[in-house]
């Protein structure tokens, strides 16, 4: 018996909250969700926001575009409602035990921050950079991640995945956010077959002292129940690139790292190993700001 039955330590996640919308890596994502939702025996809230209708106003044109933007809500609404029919369906092939899905007439990414809200974690897909809308999906994103109270695990755009956080690996450098992140990380982590948790120096001088903090990380969570190898490694390349090539080599299915940048909703400022990650990921990342 592990140490978490021992002393009673049972947190979980109890609701996932899944993004739907009409784009072609929603299918996979819902899939993604769905596994999650029964491996942890909780409940799952797809959210379907219709985004909102964005038209230049000009006086001489004002009854015409009155006109258009009743049709663009229109579509934006049957977009929405498509997409909850889907998920619905899915989940009900799929034998998910409890679950619902919300249409929101609302901004996409203010959509998922609040329901976010009322959820233990909240699923999304990096956006394609080869896709329409590239940029508008990246921001959605983007603002999820710096602005939501609960973490978000992004899932890359291109490839499947089997299995999520039977090896995992948290990128650790002693800040708030990456404390943030393991804690939040947790259910994924009593779970996992194996955890490695990884500190990058670019000095020697540095290598001792981040010794020291992962020994103290390793025994709480030793009380988390959750075993775990500590690495030090030296680099002299970009951070980002230095975790993606570690977890490619140790075959890492969730990376847990912090989140860097500023929360502020009309500016939206990303660390780089943040903005890396985001850019470039070939694995699932639960990240928390």
């Amino acid at each position: 018996m592990g140490l978490a039955a021992t002393f009673g330590c049972t947190m979980t996640y109890r609701s996932l909250l899944v993004f739907l919308d009409s784009d072609p890596l929603c299918a996979a994502r819902t899939q993604v969700a769905m596994q999650l939702a029964q491996d942890f025996d909780c409940h799952l809230v797809g959210v379907a926001p219709t985004g909102v209708v964005e038209l230049p106003m000009f006086a001489e044109a004002a009854v015409a575009l009155a006109e258009l933007s009743s049709l663009a809500w229109k579509a934006l609404r049957e977009d929405a409602e498509q997409a909850t029919q889907c998920f619905r369906s899915a989940c009900r092939v799929a034998g998910v035990k409890s679950f619902e899905a919300v249409v929101d007439e609302s901004d996409k990414a203010l959509s998922l921050v609040h329901h976010a809200h009322c959820s233990d974690l909240t699923v999304l897909t990096q956006a394609d950079p080869t896709a329409t809308g590239h940029r508008r999906a990246q921001a959605i994103v983007e603002q999820v991640v710096l602005y939501s109270a609960r973490p978000t695990l992004i899932l890359p755009y291109a490839g499947t995945f089997k299995t999520i956080g039977s090896t995992a690996m948290v990128a650790w450098d002693d800040s708030r956010e990456a404390a943030r992140a393991l804690s939040d990380a947790l259910p994924f982590l009593r779970q996992a077959k194996q955890v490695q948790i990884v500190s990058w120096s670019e000095s020697p001088d540095g290598e001792e002292n981040l010794r020291q903090r992962l020994d103290a990380l390793s025994k709480w969570l030793m009380w988390q129940g959750v075993s775990a190898s500590l690495r030090v490694e030296m680099t002299d390349i970009d951070i980002a690139d230095a975790m993606l090539s570690h977890a490619a080599d140790s075959n890492t299915d969730l990376l847990v790292m912090g989140a860097y940048g500023h929360a502020r909703w009309s500016e939206r400022v990303l660390g780089g190993a943040t903005r890396g990650l985001l850019a470039a990921m070939t694995v699932p990342v639960l990240m928390s700001h």
